[in-house]
C-alpha cells in the first residue's frame, strides 16, 4: 500500500511495458470485434512529471525523456507510433509534463467498441483514477485487489481480452504470486493475451520464476527483457521484463527490431542488454 508509481512514471521500465502494451492493443484491433483490457494494478492513470514526487527521482528523464529526443530508425518509429502518439497528444506544446499510465494509454488507443476494466486498491489512487474516467462509459474503475480480479473479472463478456498484471513487488513472494495468478486466470480464460511485468535487480529470483512459468501447462509464453545498467553497485531496479502469454504472431520479430534500439537509447552504462525468447512455444 506504500508504493506510489508517480516516483517512477515514464522510466525505462514504463517505456518497455507501454510500448509492448500499445503493440498488443493495435494487434487486437485488426479484428472489428470488441475486446477488453483488464489492468489489475492500474495506479492513478495519468502522471504529472512536473510534480514534486516525479521531480524528486527524475526517472522519466532517462526513460521517456530520452526516447522522445532520440532519432529513431523508420521501422522502429513505426512500431513505437501508437505509444508515442499518446504521449505527444498529452503534451501538445512539446514540453514533457504529462505521462499516461497503462489505463490512460489503453483508453487513448481505443475504438468506440473497446472497453477497459481498471483495478486499484490504494484508496487515494483509486479516487484519482475514478475521477479521471468519471462519465466514460468505456471504462469501469473498481476499488479491488488486482489479484482478485484475475478470478472475478475473467473471462470478459467480450470473450477477447488483454490482461496486464503489473504489481508493485512490495512483498516477498510476488514472483510466485504472479505464477499462481496466471495459472488460475488461464484456466478461466485460456484465449486471453496476458502481459506480466516483473522487475530485474540484484538477487531477484528470475531463473526460478521462469522455471515455474515453464512448468505451467500453457503452450505459448514469450519473454522479453531490457536491462539498462549493472547491478554491481546498486540494489535498485536495473532492468525489467515482460512475459506475454498468447502473443501476436508478429510480436517476437517486432521486439527483435525494437529492443536493440531501446537498449542503445536507454543504456545507463556499458552493461545494458536485452533479450527476447520463448519460455514455452515456438
Amino acid at each position: 500500500m506504500n508504493y506510489r508509481h508517480i516516483y517512477h512514471a515514464g522510466n525505462f521500465a514504463d517505456v518497455l511495458k507501454h510500448a509492448v502494451l500499445a503493440r498488443l492493443i493495435r494487434y487486437a484491433q485488426k479484428k472489428d470485434k470488441a475486446f477488453r483490457v483488464l489492468d489489475t494494478h492500474a495506479g492513478i492513470g495519468l502522471y504529472d512529471l512536473s510534480s514534486e514526487e516525479a521531480q524528486k527521482t527524475g526517472e522519466w528523464r532517462d526513460g521517456i525523456g530520452r526516447l522522445l529526443e532520440a532519432e529513431l530508425p523508420a521501422n522502429v518509429s513505426e512500431l513505437l507510433e501508437p505509444y508515442l502518439s499518446t504521449v505527444r497528444e498529452l503534451n501538445p506544446d512539446g514540453a514533457l509534463k504529462l505521462y499516461p499510465g497503462s489505463p490512460k494509454l489503453a483508453r487513448m488507443l481505443f475504438r468506440p467498441q473497446d472497453r477497459l476494466s481498471a483495478m486499484e486498491l490504494h484508496p487515494e489512487d483509486f479516487n484519482r483514477l475514478h475521477n479521471l474516467f468519471e462519465g466514460d462509459f468505456q471504462v469501469r474503475v473498481t476499488e479491488l485487489d488486482g489479484w482478485l480480479a484475475l478470478g472475478a473479472h475473467l473471462p470478459p463478456k467480450e470473450k477477447r481480452g488483454i490482461i496486464l498484471v503489473d504489481p508493485p513487488y512490495e512483498e516477498e513472494g510476488e514472483y510466485q504470486r504472479l505464477v499462481k495468478g496466471l495459472a488460475n486466470a488461464y484456466k478461466r480464460f485460456p484465449g486471453g493475451t496476458y502481459c506480466l511485468w516483473y522487475p530485474i535487480k540484484k538477487g531477484a529470483p528470475i531463473k526460478v520464476f521462469h522455471e515455474e512459468l515453464q512448468a505451467l501447462d500453457i503452450p505459448k509464453m514469450l519473454c522479453t527483457e531490457l536491462t539498462v545498467r549493472s547491478d554491481r553497485e546498486t540494489t535498485g531496479l536495473t532492468g525489467s521484463g515482460l512475459v506475454i502469454v498468447n502473443p501476436p504472431f508478429t510480436l517476437k520479430d517486432e521486439l527483435h527490431v525494437l529492443l536493440p534500439v531501446l537498449r542503445t537509447i536507454l543504456a545507463q552504462d556499458r552493461f545494458a542488454s536485452q533479450r527476447t525468447f520463448w519460455l514455452r512455444g515456438e
